[in-house]
């Protein structure tokens, strides 16, 4: 198959690629967004054939049904990839079993200033600052509705909502419910992002005097109960934690994920700091593998506090089956990924997939269900 040819070229082109990682990132999306809108002819029809045999595997023990949604396996693609729904349409042709799609926030925003997002190599990290840079709810919107127009979505479709960085902090709910009240039609579930580190003073949000407003607000705007979740930083103490818990209970929200980028220095390795990296002084939330315990930790402390009750998206640092194992029996139910996807491409979610079911077998466990909190 063509992209089992191409899988060996995949490190050398990562590393060679001219221009900002940015811009290599914003030429795949609209690559992608042209494949989906020209699907019906031949060559591009051959071209997601391809990509659907290279990267989709399916096995009915990897399936769940979470807030009455059909996940046919576990490995999403996190938030911050495909922040304006380009390639909304075609993301289940690279394996994902769900997407979601964001951060959007009500009003259009074009970011913090470039260079904004970088390569860690030597820690197999990213860190970014881009701001939550989008073109605004209502443009995803018309996006989103002629992506569904053309073919119906056959992979559960998230989106993530983000306070737009001229709307005050009291403004909050107001522009929470903003935009989604542009999107509520044209997905399936939405996250609550109070926990991004690059928009200024997004994370006070966290604080449950702040939080609760946008809370109840959402709540009485979503009328016909689609799953609203919660996206929480790593760098909150296991009270904060508590607390937000708490106002998942009382407002019934669907589900946490856990967690956001970290700006915790500690939590970079040895390596890099031997290095003397420039980049690791620089602003940003650094996602990928320094991330990788902290979020395990995570998920564990809220899978135990809830007593399992709560459904958890585990995200931070999944480069491996066994990273994807661990964050599963830990309490996570779903997983989702972005740095480990950009460093080894799209064949490590049909790897991940395989290394699962091998999981499953040597703890002898018929399904992937089975495997939440298996090793609490």
């Amino acid at each position: 198959m063509l992209f089992e040819l191409l899988k060996p070229a995949y490190p050398l082109a990562f590393s060679a690629v001219r221009g900002t990682l940015e811009d290599t990132h914003l030429q795949l999306l609209k690559t992608l967004n042209w494949m989906d809108q020209t699907r019906d002819r031949p060559m591009v029809r051959w071209l997601v054939s391809e990509l659907e045999q290279s990267f989709c595997h399916t096995n009915p023990r990897l399936a769940q049904n979470l807030w009455g949604l059909n996940f046919s396996n576990p490995l999403g693609l996190a938030a911050g990839f495909d922040k304006d729904g380009l390639g909304a349409g075609i993301w289940n042709s690279f394996g994902f079993g769900f997407a979601e799609l964001g951060a959007i926030t009500l009003h259009s925003q074009s970011g913090n200033p470039r260079p904004r997002l970088f390569r860690l190599p030597q820690d197999k990290a990213a860190l970014n600052r881009m701001g939550a840079n989008n073109q605004g709810a209502a443009v995803m919107a018309r996006t989103l509705e002629h992506t569904w127009q053309r073919h119906p979505r056959s992979i559960p479709i998230g989106i993530n909502l983000c306070k737009s960085k001229i709307t005050a902090l009291e403004d909050a709910p107001q522009d929470y419910v903003g935009s989604f009240q542009y999107l509520k039609d044209w997905a399936d579930y939405f996250v609550i992002n109070v926990s991004s580190p690059n928009t200024p003073g997004l994370r006070d949000l966290q604080g449950g005097e702040q939080l609760e407003p946008i809370l109840a607000a959402l709540a009485t705007a979503n009328e016909n109960q689609q799953p609203i979740l919660i996206k929480i930083a790593p760098d909150l103490d296991w009270e904060a934690i508590s607390n937000i818990l708490k106002l998942t209970q009382t407002y019934q929200l669907a589900g946490i994920i856990a967690t956001n980028t970290t700006i915790r220095r500690d939590l970079q390795t040895k390596i890099l700091k031997e290095t003397g990296n420039p980049l690791s002084e620089e602003a940003g939330g650094i996602s990928g593998l320094p991330l990788r315990e902290r979020s395990t930790e995570v998920i564990r402390f809220i899978y135990q506090e809830t007593k399992g009750q709560l459904p958890i998206i585990g995200v931070g640092g999944i480069f491996t089956a066994d990273d994807a194992w661990d964050k599963i029996t830990a309490g996570a139910s779903l997983l989702q990924m972005y740095t480990g996807w950009l460093y080894q491409g799209p064949w490590i979610v049909p790897s991940i997939l395989k290394g699962l079911l091998t999981k499953l077998d040597v703890a002898g466990l018929s399904n992937i269900s089975e495997a939440v909190g298996y090793r609490e």
